[in-house]
């Protein structure tokens, strides 16, 4: 018998996409998420929509990068450019049987295959989409949990309310949108951003799930200042720690880590934007209570916020441009933002 919350979770990722009758719609993932990818097969069907599926496995991608010749990574898909323009919908179910399977992959055979494959993305992007993270036992094990507990995670993060929150998130946006600087304070920590003018988006279950926050895009040449990022992150198989940042004129000049320091480095390097700021967030679910090294939850995590370098979101009002969009998040527990010299967030929470 299907667990009720895969039933739950299908529903809130086919409401979230607005599945409505002749859609064609994508739903992708690995065979470890079998059963939600049924489901979702199913209801699909029964909306008179027509259903894609794309079953995979994660293994096919460090076996492509291994034994793909030059020709091949050089060389755009044209096929799956097509289908991407032709699709209404695409769901997409991460299920990874190892976490670990990319990392010992050149990151710039990595980078240079996200460059040609951007008008892919691009046309992904104006499409209705959303991820999750279905719950396995590599997941589990990143988290430090048993596949039960990580199961309860994963679900409690996920069924909730999502119109009401969504609600809840318009009053914090309107704070944001008031000022024209942000500047925010905590462990090793003092730095300003630029956001006169830039829209504040809502992630409220429409492209993420699980999901809980607002994020925007800071200007691209004024972030002045250093932080602390206390949580661990994970970006192209690679693990990195405690990293530190120091800016200036939007451009980051130094670069500190405990662990991955010098893949930091290299990632920064990758083109002209990868050193800037594309996205300023701050993480409102509170279901989601501790950082996992999954960025589709950490990111959400109450009482924190992030930063990405490289690509900015352009609904935000964001111009910079980068094969990168790396986040990175800080626990705001005993720290505070002020927006144009007032405090307006303390603790991790809205005042």
């Amino acid at each position: 018998m299907v667990d009720q919350r895969i039933e739950k979770v299908a529903d809130i990722l086919l409401e979230s996409t607005k599945v409505k009758e002749g859609d064609y719609v994508v739903i992708e993932g690995e065979y470890t998420a079998i059963e939600l990818i049924k489901v979702l097969y199913k209801k699909v069907l029964q909306k008179s929509a027509f259903p894609i599926p794309r079953i995979g496995d994660d293994q096919f991608h460090s076996i492509y990068f291994k034994y793909a010749t030059d020709k091949i990574l050089k060389t755009f898909p044209e096929i799956a450019y097509q289908e991407i323009k032709k699709i209404d919908c695409l769901i997409n179910i991460r299920a990874p049987k190892n976490l670990k399977e990319m990392a010992n992959v050149d990151p710039n055979k990595i980078t240079n295959r996200s460059k040609l494959l951007e008008p892919i993305k691009i046309e992904r992007l104006k499409k209705r989409w959303i991820i999750f993270d279905f719950p396995t036992p590599s997941f589990a094990q990143e988290a430090g949990m048993s596949l039960e507990e990580f199961e309860d995670f994963v679900y409690n993060a996920c069924i909730q309310d999502w119109k009401k929150i969504s609600k809840e998130q318009d009053k914090f946006v309107k704070i944001m949108e008031s000022g024209k600087e942000v500047r925010i304070v905590g462990k090793d920590t003092d730095i300003k951003l630029k956001i006169d003018g830039r829209k504040f988006v809502k992630g409220d279950g429409s492209h993420n799930m699980p999901d809980g926050e607002i994020f925007t895009a800071p200007f691209e040449d004024e972030t002045e200042g250093y932080i602390y990022f206390d949580f661990p992150t994970v970006y192209s198989g690679k693990e990195v720690s405690d990293v530190r940042f120091v800016f200036k004129k939007g451009r980051i000049v130094e670069v500190k880590a405990e662990k991955g320091e010098d893949f930091v480095k290299q990632v920064i390097k990758t083109d002209e934007g990868a050193s800037k700021l594309g996205e300023l967030g701050i993480g409102l679910n509170y279901n989601i209570k501790k950082g996992i090294k999954n960025i589709l939850f950490d990111e959400k995590t109450g009482s924190s916020i992030h930063m990405a370098i490289g690509s900015a979101y352009k609904e935000c009002g964001g111009v910079n441009e980068s094969a990168v969009h790396w986040d990175f998040i800080k626990d705001m527990k005993n720290g505070k933002i002020f927006l144009d010299g007032k405090l307006v967030y303390e603790n991790g929470k809205f005042l």
